[in-house]
């Protein structure tokens, strides 16, 4: 189900972008500025296909590329405005569609939901965040588990 809202929140950029580059953003979005050596690495990806993801990603504006000024050889990415506004408008829809999702569970259920949900983010671990392949799940189980709370806040 996570998967099925990680995929079709990608349907409010009307095609603008594919799944792995919105990957390359979200990874963008929590690192700042950084070498693309650990975009690679985020994304469990060789440099080159970051370079091409990269290529395609600043032609559209969406990200910069530059270099650090003590070691002219290390690229670096970083978002612009427009990656910033694609990354926000998808984690807006994810948002609203956890939200809509979760409030058709019984209160109970809701309650429990927060609980699991912050255990599995848990288990899953240092492995399953920004240096790990699995960073856009573990954000949408956080993500759900911020949507779950409010939930259980506002009914009893």
């Amino acid at each position: 189900m996570l998967a099925g809202v990680a995929l079709r929140s990608l349907d409010v950029l009307d095609g603008v972008i594919t799944l792995p580059q919105f990957r390359m953003l979200a990874v963008l979005a929590e690192l700042g500025r950084t070498r693309s050596s650990r975009v690679a690495r985020a994304l469990a990806l060789d440099a080159s296909t970051v370079t091409r993801l990269a290529d395609r990603l600043v032609s559209a504006g969406h990200v910069a590329r530059g270099s650090d000024p003590r070691h002219r050889s290390v690229v670096t990415l970083e978002l612009t405005p427009s990656g910033e506004g694609l990354v926000s408008a998808v984690s807006q829809w994810r948002q609203r569609e956890l939200s809509r999702i979760v409030a058709g569970l019984p209160p109970a259920t809701r309650t429990q939901l927060t609980s699991v949900l912050g255990e599995l983010v848990a288990s899953a671990g240092e492995g399953y965040g920004i240096a790990g392949p699995g960073l856009k799940r573990a954000a949408m189980f956080e993500s759900a588990a911020r949507v779950v709370g409010p939930w259980d806040a506002r009914r009893p």
